[in-house]
């Protein structure tokens, strides 16, 4: 098996021992593969970080957006959700429209000669995940208020410090334009004629334009901005490995997506999940012993750490620090590791990041002459341990 570079953000390795283990901060910290893989299944778990503590503070009769519900009504909802991710209804219906966009964005590199891959990224994250979400109608400037929404990072405001009252009125004032902006002429379109979309399904449902203000906003998060940056890291790896570029440029669709998925699994876009047990929860991984269990108690806080288990050699094999597509995986256990999460909240749409990812590159490197002007800058968002690659810029070479 050929093997290429390493992580390209630095994320605090693991200090070894236990892969499940209580910090001196109570927190539970589980860094094994197999004990990450069994929380995320687990039915005696909640929903934990992400902002969760704020969405708990809403009127009891608002419908909490899916992210954040758990149980048999969680359940329900996603599977009445899940044709609009399935892989045929990927290639069949968004396919088109991340072609048409990607090549508009690559039009304006083919005319100056240059462009801002995060910002292009972006702009394709938003038209397709508006055509999965029903966001079609918007007025102009959703890039904007879509920025201005999401937090530098995520925690427990309230109106008992200045940071939190700052963060209230702010977040109320984006809330606002998302709504006014984007998501009435939608609603609106829609109760006039529905169509094949999330929103639709949301009407019929019976949700408020409040409840589909807040599910429009949270797949919007997971569908426009961890794209954007998984985008601009898989194209930080190519351009930096010309053996791994050539390999790409060689490779059928399937294997450009081993490439993808290799890569996402070595530089997972989120790195930290939580969860809170309800029950008293039996995990393997206790000690050195391979048939040792810990319980974690009910009511405690979890961090699930995928940075550390999508390198957990039990699972992806020899060399896991080392990306290798198409490494052997132990049984069960997918190519992109943990990256899109597993289990109940397992996120929906992978199959259409790793299309619109490889749609897009797969042109980009096709761009004769194209290079890498400036690599990106490295940032996190700490409450979810998720990077941010602002500034890679792209050049065709001869053209300034």
């Amino acid at each position: 098996m050929d093997h290429y570079g390493e992580r390209r953000v630095g994320r605090a390795p693991d200090a070894g021992g236990c892969p499940v283990r209580r910090g001196p901060d109570g927190v539970w910290r589980v860094s094994g593969y197999e004990e990450a893989r069994a929380v995320l299944r687990a039915t005696a778990t909640v929903q934990a970080g992400l902002g969760v503590e704020t969405v708990e503070k809403l009127p009891s009769r608002f419908r909490r957006p899916v992210l954040y519900r758990d149980g048999p009504g969680h359940r329900e909802d996603r599977r009445q959700t899940a044709r609009f991710f399935t892989p045929r209804r990927v290639d069949e219906h968004y396919r088109e429209v991340m072609v048409r966009v990607a090549e508009a964005q690559l039009d304006t590199v083919r005319e100056t000669g240059r462009g801002h891959l995060a910002d292009m990224s972006f702009h394709l994250a938003i038209e397709v995940a508006g055509a999965v979400i029903g966001l079609t109608e918007s007025r102009p400037g959703i890039r904007g208020r879509l920025e201005r929404f999401f937090p530098e990072k995520f925690g427990t405001p309230g109106l008992t410090s200045l940071h939190g009252i700052r963060w209230l009125v702010r977040q109320n004032s984006n809330w606002l334009r998302v709504y006014w902006g984007d998501v009435r002429p939608a609603v609106r379109a829609r109760r006039r004629r529905r169509r094949d979309d999330l929103i639709s399904h949301l009407l019929d449902g019976g949700c408020s334009s409040g409840e589909i203000l807040g599910e429009c906003l949270t797949f919007a998060a997971a569908g426009m901005v961890t794209t954007r940056e998984f985008v601009n890291m898989a194209a930080w790896h190519l351009f930096g490995d010309t053996a791994l570029l050539a390999r790409y440029r060689a490779a059928d669709e399937p294997g450009r997506t081993a490439i993808l998925q290799e890569i996402l699994r070595l530089e997972p876009v989120i790195g930290r999940l939580r969860r809170r047990t309800t029950a008293p929860l039996r995990l393997p991984g206790g000690g050195q012993d391979p048939g040792a269990e810990v319980t974690v108690p009910a009511g405690e806080l979890i961090d699930i750490l995928l940075h550390r288990a999508n390198l957990d050699a039990r699972t992806v094999g020899e060399r896991p620090e080392r990306l290798c597509p198409g490494r052997p995986m132990a049984a069960g256990a997918g190519a992109p590791g943990l990256s899109f999460g597993d289990g109940a909240h397992k996120c929906p749409g992978a199959a259409i990041a790793l299309l619109e990812t490889d749609v897009f590159l797969s042109r980009l490197f096709a761009l004769p002459g194209i290079r890498m002007a400036t690599p990106p800058k490295v940032g996190f968002k700490d409450g979810i341990d998720s990077y941010e690659l602002p500034g890679l810029t792209v050049v065709l070479t001869g053209r300034t």
